[in-house]
């Protein structure tokens, strides 16, 4: 019988690798990989001893695995819940999660998302026409701009331009106030009202307060059920008893698919910009032919798979159990290693040239592109982020000529719990281009 056992790793000191994998987070994990080889052990503070696999046969085991077996739920929570909430699909475990996943599948799926596309791109156009013209700027902000607004109003299904802005106002101080409370439970303590902890807690009220009177204002509209926003579909939802979601879970969902849907699809669409302007090749093909949806679309995987939003993703072994040639010990946090993965030679020639013909000429190995998870736990959102980013990205290339002030590619650095560029993509716009007609107006107006 197989002992349990985890896989050889760096002994350094949880604090030490901490500081490492700030600075450099993929080439922290890449030095443990080439050191120990597939499946490597590295202690983190507060995680204690975690085990990572690199390889796609062990990373579909995990996502393929029992549930009851590998927590998804409670490895997010120990980071997400304090912002979160107990009812998040991201904290969930086991029939509580299939059961929640279920009332949120049918908005995310089929024709509901593609008509979103209109909204998605007049949001777009509108916030270009306020890009600077001839100086250096930030990009990633920008794109948080019409990722939000995205959000607010196909998700919450937020109409109003006051109350818009009370909603631009508040949501992103809940993420701002999160980072370190996230990362170091410790801190999770009221030190003083302008400790960090103290600060989240007065952000995540302010938070809840509007979301809150969001959902009691939409369930008391009579034209609720004509509306095509997430909220207004999930307050149609029930449970297999018939009862509705309670406003707690409906809470904890929104804003679940807003932090998981706002920052990430804001930081990839700056990495996708970002690596298009350092590969000119690929960027004039995509100017020379802009209704070639088949390599827009390998663009945003290319830039998914050599610049991953979100760099791994964990689970609690609730027991023993086997992973390749591991017996993983019950309590160790099982980690598949998305970047890693996707960085594999044998898997990816030339794995760091961007190459997005890839994605053309094969489709990928099965659990060898991964940055929306796997199995049972796959991002409920893939579908729409990926409408999202190819929108935003085809109007931005429609609407703008764009250089980089600096040629050299920007380094990936940990922001929460997503790899962004580490100059927030900084970019010129050195031309914009004419808008054809009055869509945006018409787009958004559909949507007020």
């Amino acid at each position: 019988m197989m002992r349990s056992r985890l896989p050889p790793g760096s002994r350094a000191p949880g604090a030490l690798n901490a500081v490492y994998f700030t600075r450099n987070p993929v080439g922290f994990l890449e030095r443990q990989w080439r050191r120990h080889g597939d499946a490597f052990s590295i202690n983190f503070p507060g995680f204690g001893r975690m085990a990572y696999f690199a390889h796609p046969d062990t990373v579909k085991q995990i996502f393929t695995g029992d549930p009851g077996s590998l927590h998804a739920g409670e490895a997010n929570g120990r980071v997400l819940e304090p912002a979160l909430g107990k009812f998040s699909l991201l904290t969930l475990d086991e029939d509580d999660h299939l059961r929640q996943r279920k009332l949120l599948l049918p908005p995310f799926h089929g024709e509901r998302v593609r008509r979103y596309g209109e909204l998605i791109a007049g949001i777009a156009e509108r916030e270009i026409e306020r890009w600077p013209l001839g100086q250096p700027f930030a990009l990633r902000p920008r794109m948080q701009s019409i990722t939000l607004d995205v959000i607010l109003r196909a998700v919450f299904g937020v109409r109003g331009e006051d109350r818009l802005a009370r909603f631009r106002a508040t949501l992103p101080q809940l993420t701002e106030a999160s980072g370190v409370v996230m990362w170091l439970p410790f801190m999770r303590r009221n030190f003083g009202p302008w400790s960090p902890w103290a600060r989240f807690v007065r952000m995540r009220r302010a938070v809840d307060d509007l979301v809150y009177e969001e959902i009691r204002l939409r369930r008391a509209d009579p034209d609720a059920s004509e509306r095509d926003d997430v909220l207004s579909l999930l307050l149609q939802a029930r449970h297999e008893d018939g009862s509705p979601m309670s406003d707690l879970e409906l809470r904890d969902e929104l804003i679940t698919l807003l932090t998981a849907g706002h920052e990430t699809s804001a930081t990839a669409l700056a990495w996708s910009v970002e690596r298009l302007l350092r590969n000119p090749e690929a960027l004039e093909r995509l100017l020379s032919d802009p209704d070639d949806d088949a390599y827009l679309e390998a663009v945003v995987k290319e830039t998914l798979r050599v610049r991953p939003v979100v760099i791994d993703v964990a689970r609690v072994a609730k027991r023993d159990v086997e992973i390749g040639e591991w017996r993983i010990p019950a309590g160790t946090i099982v980690v598949p290693a998305i970047a890693l993965v996707q960085l594999r030679p044998d898997l990816y020639p030339e794995p760091r040239a961007f190459r997005p013909e890839r994605f053309l000429e094969d489709q990928p190995a099965a659990y060898s592109w991964i940055p929306f998870g796997g199995g049972v736990r796959r991002c409920i959102g893939a579908a729409f982020a990926q409408l999202e980013i190819k929108t935003v990205l085809r109007t931005v290339l429609a609407h703008t000529r764009l250089s980089a002030p600096d040629p050299a590619p920007e380094r990936q650095l940990s922001r929460h719990v997503t790899l962004v560029p580490a100059k927030d993509a900084l970019v010129r716009m050195d031309e914009r281009l004419a808008v054809a007609d009055n869509k945006t107006a018409l787009q958004l107006s559909t949507w007020a």
